[in-house]
């Protein structure tokens, strides 16, 4: 994501290198290079031109202090301005009503509605540790209703029963009711979509909107449609006064037009955005952590909070028990912390969140394909060989080859990276991937 925006940002800090304070004259050229990065990332016209004016003043004639370049006094003022600009803090949820707290999910057909839906009931029953109830109130799109009831059942939630032949107002009303007779936290109410903005479409809402009362009233909105996306955020607002917007596909956009934007126009914070297809594929969205990583300083905050959720505490305890006590790190334990990053959706979504000086380099290391390889490889091997791979000698290796499909060459790869990494693993004293996570932190400024 905002891979256009950050590529033309990073050349802000070469264009002002070289001098000692940052003046009208040389700050002119870069503050035109930002706006044209703005643009392109179909960012609000008048949100491009409220954050150059804002930049320019908070900018002009600052000193650089101690080995500071200005290119880099100025990405520093950039940074904090584009954090003010998506809103600065992360705006939870606002759980703490009379249970059950209603949140009443609206938007547009194919904007991954309903996917959101089970998306953030997944994450309230775990990460919030809530009691939470769905219902469909979309009597309209062919098979809404059974979507989302194919979806709760994934991942263990309670969808309440409703179908097409029901009024949406009543369906509501009666899950509302089952919700508070069973003790329920939280209820999620998913409503119809439709193609483009209409007045029934908006008349509905409004009706569901006075019956239910929700606490949150969240606009779900594709956020490759840019500019498209703000609009359609601000008539939805208009009609229901929404609480907030999550922004889906996030890992499809390369502009980032609607992130930026969208706070500004419609007054109402980002509260969470869906970075890939996977269940768990929903963030909650942090300003500053944004900006970090459209300016190329990465994310790591986000990373160690994601390796938190996807890291089985109790078997990385294990490990580093294990590792403790002198026993080593083998094979097992490796293909253990390559399937962890596919938990987390790959290596491309890690290097997404970290720094641009490493997630350059990382790929030379390693990428997707490697670790779908390495976990082949390792497959191929006996019980033995994981747990000792110094037995694995020239003729283990050619085995292991044909059984994988790879090379001896590759399996020579794989083993040095695991002598790497065991090492690694001794100096951290175990922990594997969260402890290697946040040592990462110390390469960004100010954690």
């Amino acid at each position: 994501m905002f891979e256009n925006l950050s590529t033309r940002l990073s050349g802000v800090v070469k264009t002002l290198s070289g001098n000692s304070r940052l003046t009208e004259t040389n700050i002119k050229d870069a503050l035109r290079e930002i706006r044209i990065a703005l643009l392109e990332a179909d960012v609000a016209l008048s949100v491009v031109k409220q954050f150059i004016e804002d930049v320019r003043i908070e900018a002009l004639g600052e000193k650089v202090v101690g080995s500071l370049t200005p290119g880099q006094a100025l990405i520093d003022v950039v940074n904090q301005k584009l954090t003010q600009l998506m809103g600065e803090f992360n705006d939870k949820l606002a759980l703490n009503a009379v249970p059950p707290a209603v949140i009443l999910m609206a938007g547009l057909q194919g904007a991954g509605k309903t996917t959101t839906v089970g998306k953030l009931a997944k994450r309230l029953k775990e990460i919030e540790k809530k009691k939470v109830l769905v219902v469909s109130a979309d009597v309209y799109r062919p098979a809404a209703i059974e979507q989302l009831k194919t979806l709760s059942k994934s991942i263990a939630i309670e969808c309440f029963e409703s179908n097409a032949e029901q009024q949406p107002q009543q369906i509501a009303l009666n899950a509302l009711d089952y919700a508070k007779r069973h003790y329920y936290d939280v209820l999620i109410v998913d409503t119809a979509a439709r193609l483009t903005v209409d007045e029934n479409m908006m008349n509905e809402i409004r009706e569901l909107h006075q019956l239910l009362n929700p606490i949150e009233t969240l606009f779900v909105v594709d956020a490759m449609l840019g500019q498209d996306a703000v609009n359609t955020a601000k008539a939805f607002n208009d009609a229901v006064a929404l609480t907030g917007t999550i922004l889906t596909k996030m890992d499809g956009d390369s502009r980032g037009g609607a992130a930026l934007s969208i706070r500004q126009i419609t007054g109402k914070p980002i509260k969470f955005i869906g970075v890939s297809e996977k269940i768990n594929g929903l963030e909650p969205f942090y300003p500053d952590r944004m900006a970090s990583r459209i300016l190329g300083m990465g994310d790591i905050l986000s990373l160690i909070d994601e390796v938190k959720g996807n890291v089985d505490e109790a078997e990385a305890k294990k490990l580093m028990d294990k590792v403790k006590k002198g026993k080593g790190f083998d094979l097992n334990d490796f293909k253990m912390q390559f399937e962890q990053m596919n938990n987390m959706g790959g290596m491309s979504k890690i290097l997404e969140k970290l720094p641009g000086q490493i997630a350059e380099k990382a790929p030379q290391v390693i990428n997707d394909s490697m670790v779908k390889r390495n976990i082949a490889i390792i497959d191929s091997m006996t019980a033995a060989e994981r747990s000792k791979p110094d037995l694995l000698k020239a003729s283990r290796k050619r085995r292991i080859a044909l059984g994988s499909g790879t090379s001896v060459q590759q399996i020579n790869q794989l083993l040095k990276q695991y002598e790497q990494i065991s090492g690694m693993m001794k100096k951290l004293g175990g922990g594997g991937m969260m402890k290697m996570m946040k040592g990462l932190k110390g390469f960004l400024p100010g954690m």
